[in-house]
């Protein structure tokens, strides 16, 4: 039997990995510039956690959780990152520490739903979450932060929507016309907002299915049911994206798949790259009522997401700014030992090193430095020792010299240093 990976879940290989760790640099770069600070929560959580914050109507809860049973504890490998973050809040009391708390993350979460180009079932994400603030000025932060954030990963084509969800007052209303709407229309409907009519209407907005979106353009805006606060808010928040001078579009057909969500909601999407159909970079919103639902105090948040294989399907390329690394090969025994203390120092002076240790001659060597994308090539050996000296090769310049042993890191220096400068 041939052992693979289980579908939908995927190795990240070294020639890969460098494009992620830049993306995850240019987002913890940002976010931190805005005062957010990384917590770290379990993969895994009790499954009760995602079942009373995210919704039992949901198609995370209903069809798309890891939930299995271990010494009589329900447990389910986090599909989300905003539960597992509330659930700490909570737990550690951090609303009795600090008025306002701005966290984020990045790490793997699971939903087995059924893999897709840039969809997958263990998938990254990165996310924020704010604590203790009711907004709107928060909420247009938030969102012109994610539109700084993606234009720095060279995401030109980026579509920013905005929508609101109102209060708990606001929703009935909503979904009282939903139901007037959609009922006598209910045979129109695909199975699954079928199902949805009954459960949880606001879902059927969110349907893919080309005989549901039909209809939902056509359904009540939410817009249009507001209630008096509700509408302060969402004016509030336009304004200050306004003045942000944030592009955005108001889509009133907007919701997510989470039912956390209340008041500002907005998601990016974009069209660059090689995302095809599956254009949503992330999104988020304000989630007031989780902390509550989840028995401690009533405490404003809102917070997003953005999948990383999306966004790495998106993203320009990223220029080669690396100077290389160095391939040290040693002819001898005497050598291997002298090779072994030289790349310590190289290390020592932050400069990448590895040494061939298989012990051949020289001409199978070099063409291994050659091929292996080593920038420099310093060869160790019986005459060079007896000499004083390292015969350093630039692989890439085609040039070779001889310094003095002693002097090898300050020359590799200032040949990095001159290329700097030009």
């Amino acid at each position: 039997m041939e052992l693979r990976a289980v579908k939908g879940m995927n190795d990240i290989l070294p020639d890969e990995i460098g494009r992620w760790q830049r993306l995850e640099a240019i987002f913890r770069r940002t976010v931190e510039l805005y005062g957010y600070r990384e917590v770290r929560t379990p993969i895994v959580e009790p499954t009760q956690l995602f079942v009373r914050s995210i919704g039992e109507a949901t198609d995370v809860v209903e069809k798309e959780m890891y939930s299995f049973q271990r010494h009589d504890n329900e447990l389910t490998l986090r599909p989300e990152g905003t539960a597992g973050a509330a659930r700490a809040y909570l737990e550690h009391k951090i609303h009795a520490r600090e008025p306002v708390s701005r966290w984020y993350y990045l790490g793997p979460m699971f939903r087995g739903e059924r893999p897709a180009k840039g969809r997958y079932r263990q998938f990254y994400q990165a996310g924020a979450e704010l604590y203790g603030e009711a907004g709107p000025l928060c909420d247009a932060e938030m969102i012109d932060m994610l539109a700084r954030f993606l234009q720095q990963l060279g995401i030109e084509q980026v579509e920013v929507l905005v929508n609101s969800l109102g209060g708990p007052a606001t929703r009935l209303r909503y979904r009282q016309a939903l139901l007037d709407f959609f009922t006598p229309r209910s045979a129109q409907l695909s199975e699954d907002s079928q199902r949805r009519l009954e459960k949880n209407p606001l879902r059927i907005l969110d349907s893919k299915s080309p005989h549901d979106q039909a209809l939902c353009a056509e359904a009540p805006s939410i817009l249009d049911v507001l209630d008096d606060e509700d509408r302060a808010h969402f004016d509030g928040l336009l304004a200050h994206l306004d003045a942000l001078k944030t592009p955005y579009r108001v889509d009133p057909r907007l919701v997510r798949g989470l039912d956390y969500y209340t008041r500002t909601l907005f998601e990016l999407r974009g069209t660059g790259g090689e995302l095809g159909a599956q254009n949503a970079l992330g999104g988020g919103g304000r989630y007031d009522r989780m902390i509550g639902e989840l028995h401690g105090p009533e405490t404003p948040c809102i917070g997003f997401a953005l999948g990383l294989e999306r966004l790495l399907l998106a993203m320009a390329p990223a220029p080669e700014t690396s100077p290389g690394w160095v391939y040290v090969a040693p002819l001898g025994a005497e050598a291997q030992r002298e090779a072994l203390r030289l790349a310590s120092e190289l290390r020592s002076a932050g400069i990448e090193a590895r040494v061939d240790g298989r012990g051949q001659k020289l001409n199978r060597m070099l063409p291994r430095a050659s091929n292996s994308g080593a920038r420099f090539c310093v060869i160790v050996g019986e005459g060079e020792l007896a000499r004083g000296v390292v015969a350093l090769k630039d692989l890439q310049a085609h040039a070779q010299e001889e310094p003095p042993r002693a002097q090898l890191v300050q020359r590799l220096r200032e040949i990095l240093g001159g290329e700097a400068t030009r």
